[in-house]
């Protein structure tokens, strides 16, 4: 079981400047397009310095294998829907309770969804270039978002504890990858936000009223 990343999964280094960044966007946006037309099997850094037009040897500047090209993808599409959660938690601080739980439950599907073709690219290797870890770290972000902002809900005396907060968020990326698995058609993309938003209402309102 992999408790954490391997060292080779994390780049070689960070761009610093203007340049050198849009090169990293144009690798990054390379290994999306070759993972999605070949497969996480047939991707190799040769293919994708092909694909972005730059040189194997530029590419390794950065990336020195295919799994930390791999592990650069996951973190970016983790970091762009941790960074939807914490924006929607900052936008509902002082709402009601159930207003606060809406506006998160579908700031993380729409997030979820917005490339599809790559969150499901994503389930195929996540476990394999240090997934579990990443995920559990970036996760950190959207709890903790979550957690200041239901201590500023009005119509609650106390915020839910740790461990609830945890199991809605088990529940809200379940559900997700649950539709996204099943074909994530717009009908069911819509019943996905609608429910979810049902779901974690009524387990917070139940979870406040029966703690101990």
């Amino acid at each position: 079981m992999r408790a954490a990343a391997r060292p080779d999964f994390q780049p070689r280094k960070t761009p610093v400047q203007a340049r050198a960044a849009v090169t990293v966007g144009v690798i990054s946006e390379a290994t999306v397009q070759v993972l999605l037309s070949d497969g996480v099997e047939r991707l190799t850094t040769t293919r994708v310095a092909e694909r972005a037009g730059v040189s194997v040897g530029t590419l390794y500047q950065y990336y020195p294998n295919k799994q930390s090209l791999l592990f650069a993808v996951l973190a970016d599409h983790l970091d762009k829907v941790a960074a939807a959660v914490e924006t929607a938690c900052a936008q509902a601080r002082l709402k009601p309770l159930a207003d606060m739980l809406r506006t998160v439950v579908e700031a993380f599907v729409d997030a979820k969804m917005a490339r599809i073709d790559i969150s499901l690219a994503l389930y195929q290797f996540a476990a394999d270039v240090g997934g579990p870890a990443l995920v559990k770290r970036v996760g950190l972000r959207s709890r903790k978002a979550l957690e200041g902002m239901l201590q500023t809900a009005p119509d609650i005396e106390s915020p839910p504890d740790k461990f609830a907060i945890e199991m809605m968020f088990a529940a809200m990326a379940g559900a997700t990858r649950h539709v996204l698995e099943s074909g994530a058609s717009p009908v069911m993309i819509r019943n996905l936000r609608r429910h979810l938003v049902v779901l974690c209402q009524s387990y917070m309102t139940a979870q406040l009223a029966n703690r101990l």
